[in-house]
């Protein structure tokens, strides 16, 4: 095993931890708008991680650039995506919880 299949597996599961992370997130917390943060981070630290793996695994430089041009795609339709969502939420009326219970500071 080369060094960069080895550091290309590692960021593949990397990026596979932080998926499950961000899936965690969508079960635990409170409400939409912090699920929908946790959803939007994670899955873009997700993709970075794991299409940089698969660029590094890669031996083709059209692969790689196929790779690259989906990472460009998705850098910039998931932060816009959560945007929309929280923004369409917010003018229906769904405000974000600002409750600090008891004991928690």
């Amino acid at each position: 095993m080369t060094v960069l299949q080895m550091v290309g597996s590692v960021f593949i599961i990397l990026g596979s931890l932080v998926g499950v992370a961000g899936a965690v997130g969508l079960l635990r917390f409170p409400n939409f708008h912090t699920r929908i943060h946790a959803a939007g981070v994670t899955d873009s630290l997700c993709s970075i991680l794991v299409l940089g793996g698969l660029m590094f695994l890669s031996d083709s430089f059209l692969l790689v650039t196929k790779l690259l041009m989906v990472l460009f795609f998705l850098l910039f339709t998931t932060p816009t995506a959560s945007y929309v969502l929280v923004r369409t939420s917010l003018k229906s009326g769904c405000r974000p919880s600002t409750d600090v219970k008891a004991g928690s500071d």
